[in-house]
């Protein structure tokens, strides 16, 4: 039988080979693909984030586990959904307009899908009638924007605004972060929260759809 223990510990150590291999035994045994992802997959990331938060992990070995995590998940997501399964919530997530700094925004994009929420990346250097048409199109439940560059933090102001004038903002979180973001610019420009890393993303995002 399956061990979802082996499979916790492949995400947790970023072995994407075992993951994988353990997901597929697990489908073959028709194992309920919410029970991996219940008690193995979300368990591994968000102990992989309390690491990095103790500072016993770093960047490279979250990418590690999310890049496991989210070799497994590619496996579930077909079973997933044809049976409807509903996510924690939709997230549509991007580095605003003139930032082409991704590797942060990658980062929080995998933690949450190893949250468990349906994440809509648009890359970096999107621009706010991006954010906009996925709001309408999407129908997410949070926005999150990242900026790396103090010269691109007034894209994050900017975007917030073109929400408001599409008659959007009222219908979605908004959560902004990156190197340069504060907490007090956060609540300057209308956002609706603030994380300084991936770990705190996720814990930021399960508060805000709760709120």
């Amino acid at each position: 039988m399956a061990d979802l223990n082996k499979l916790y510990q492949a995400i947790l150590t970023g072995d994407q080979k075992t993951a994988v291999a353990v997901t597929e035994e697990a489908l073959a045994e028709k194992i309920d693909p919410q029970v991996l992802i219940n008690q193995a997959m979300i368990p591994a990331m968000t102990e992989a984030g309390n690491k990095f938060e103790c500072e016993e992990y770093f960047v490279p070995e979250l990418l590690l586990a999310a890049r496991a995590m989210k070799a497994s998940l590619a496996l579930l997501r077909p079973l997933l959904a044809e049976r409807g399964a509903e996510p924690v919530g939709r997230v549509v997530i991007g580095t605003v307009k003139g930032d082409l700094h991704d590797i942060g925004k990658n980062l929080v994009a995998s933690m949450l899908e190893g949250g468990g929420f349906e994440v809509h990346d648009l890359g970096a250097d999107v621009p706010p009638e991006k954010f906009v048409a996925a709001v309408r199109e999407k129908n997410p439940h949070l926005v999150c924007m990242s900026a790396l560059l103090t010269v691109t933090m007034p894209a994050m102001r900017t975007t917030i605004q073109a929400l408001k004038e599409a008659g959007v903002r009222q219908q979605v979180k908004v959560m902004v972060g990156g190197a340069p973001v504060t907490p007090d610019y956060a609540r300057e420009i209308g956002a609706d929260g603030y994380a300084d890393n991936a770990s705190s993303a996720v814990k930021k995002a399960r508060e805000l759809l709760a709120a």
